[in-house]
């Protein structure tokens, strides 16, 4: 049994929260840098030539990528060997988001209620995934989401009649009606499976996956590719202004379900698809 103090836990999350808002992952730099390279509208270069020296200033100068600093998705794998010490589990999360906001000058985003509204001030709390796995280590990420992508995701509770080609066809209407609404090019993370409340976790968590890194199932590596054609073949483009860039990538997410049920969902990211993680 390892121990952990939960107030390892606020510092790397403090940190994180700075890190994911200022720099982009590599992968999704070299997505945004190959996509410019295949645009031959002028329109669809430019706002490519902007989204690239938008994440260089925010490389060179430490300040974030996006005025929407996001809500903060903290995802927590734990190892079961760890034993975490010294306070609240949901507190040390939200108190490195407090610090990590105030420290990085980051906008504050949440509010209190869903109805009545008014905002919290240090943008906690945060909302937080857990996931138990072998082990002694605990790996932190930290996903920022804005509510410009946000509202554009969704879910449906297919049948298994529908089949793949139901599946393919929610997607597509997803995207479509988003139109540029999500600051294409985006990231589409599509869920297949689980139940009602946990598809949307397997689309989001689709987004993790690298976009350099293919699915490692057949099925499901075929169908991203065609989806990202097809998507692709909108002509949305880059902003929405046109062009043969509407995404980078299509992640999907599969699990097991019920013999009567075949639940999806689609979690979209705009082309700021800003994630940090560390280990410890």
């Amino acid at each position: 049994m390892r121990e952990i103090n939960v107030s390892t836990l606020t510092d790397v999350i403090e940190r994180l929260c700075i890190e994911a808002n200022n720099h982009l992952p590599q992968d999704v730099k070299c997505a945004i840098q190959g996509c410019r390279a295949c645009e031959d509208g002028e329109i669809a270069q430019g706002v490519l030539d902007n989204i690239i020296e938008n994440f260089e200033i925010a490389d060179k100068e430490n300040v974030p990528i996006c005025q929407d600093t996001g809500m903060a998705c903290v995802f927590l794998e734990i190892g079961q060997d760890v034993h975490l010490v010294g306070g609240d589990l949901t507190e040390a999360v939200n108190e490195g988001v407090r610090r990590g906001y105030d420290k990085g000058y980051l906008r504050k985003s949440v509010v209190k209620d869903p109805v009545r509204r008014g905002n919290t001030g240090d943008n906690t709390p945060a909302t937080i995934y857990l996931r138990l796995v072998p082990g002694d280590r605990l790996r932190l990420t930290v996903a920022p989401k804005g509510a410009g992508s946000e509202n554009m995701c969704a879910v449906k509770m297919l049948t298994p009649a529908d089949g793949e080609e139901g599946v393919r066809s929610f997607v597509l209407d997803v995207v479509k009606h988003a139109g540029g609404k999500p600051c294409p090019p985006v990231v589409v993370g599509v869920g297949i499976g689980g139940s009602f409340d946990s598809v949307p976790r397997l689309a989001k968590e689709a987004l993790l996956r690298p976009l350099d890194e293919p699915n490692p199932d057949e099925l499901y590596d075929k169908m991203e590719r065609e989806l990202l054609e097809a998507i692709n073949a909108t002509g949305i483009g880059p902003q929405g202004l046109g062009g043969r860039t509407t995404a980078l990538a299509v992640r999907i997410k599969a699990a097991p379900t019920h013999i009567a049920m075949l639940p999806a969902a689609v979690c979209i990211s705009c082309h700021a698809l800003r994630h940090a993680t560390e280990v410890i």
